[in-house]
């Protein structure tokens, strides 16, 4: 029997999976409060770094529990939270999950008039290479978002000078459409994982009959991206208000 060669990553390079999503507080459009189907979503899809708004951890109207916690343990993942709410031991946020090396950055909020939103920063490596990971929730407020996308990609986040010799990946609920101000504002910047990929703009909100692209992923000049998709299955269109979006670029 002959010897098999040892299997070698090819020379152009492995895929990564990104995925944003808005759980809404995994309570579903049946009304059903399941943050293991939340995570069976994700399961399916098998995507390396996950950035999902809308959890809540320790509030009451969700039963106490740390959605986030949950979720990252039933797919053996880190995870990193960051609360844009924290009412004494209630909070509600944002958080990026993976299984691959991971270090915390920041945690911070963001400008707002309105509900009050944060984000939340990490490096994460793939193979050689170093990613800094955004994840964020934008207002609903037009002002807001505007101020909320000069933060992000001014000097403390994104436009950081230890940003400028890595990779970016910028993922979260944008509250935003192509034509909108804050829109253009980040495509001005960074690649919409979207057009970059020439799959078709998909909408993601509301799951049920999307007809608003919110959910986004923007990733730095150099990113190759393969194929962008936003999944719309019975069980999607269940779990959450809004459908996963997920990208996959090659590094």
């Amino acid at each position: 029997m002959a010897s098999q060669e040892p299997q070698t990553e090819p020379l152009f390079g492995r895929l990564l999976k990104i995925l944003s999503y808005n759980v809404h507080s995994c309570i579903g459009t049946d009304g059903k409060l399941d943050p293991a189907r939340i995570a069976e979503v994700i399961a399916e899809l098998s995507p390396d770094i996950i950035g999902l708004q809308e959890l809540d951890v320790g509030r009451r109207r969700t039963g106490g529990t740390d959605q986030a916690h949950i979720i990252a343990s039933l797919l053996k993942m880190e995870f990193h939270f960051h609360a844009a709410l924290h009412v004494a031991e209630e909070r509600y946020g944002d958080a990026i999950l993976t299984a691959l090396p991971m270090r915390f950055v920041k945690g911070g909020m963001l400008p707002s008039t309105g509900e009050q939103r944060g984000a939340v920063w990490v490096e994460v490596t793939a193979g050689d290479k170093q990613f800094q990971i955004f994840n964020t929730h934008l207002g609903l407020r037009a002002r807001d978002r505007m101020q909320q996308a000069s933060s992000l990609l001014g000097p403390t986040w994104l436009g950081h000078p230890s940003c400028r010799e890595t990779s970016r990946i910028l993922i979260g609920d944008l509250n935003s459409v192509g034509r909108s101000a804050a829109y253009k504002q980040f495509a001005s910047h960074l690649k919409d994982a979207q057009r970059a990929s020439g799959s078709g703009l998909r909408r993601t909100f509301p799951s049920r009959y999307p007809f608003m692209r919110l959910d986004h992923i923007f990733v730095s000049q150099e990113i190759q991206v393969v194929e962008t998709q936003v999944v719309s299955t019975r069980l999607t269109r269940r779990a959450s208000d809004h459908l996963p979006l997920l990208a996959t670029i090659r590094i």
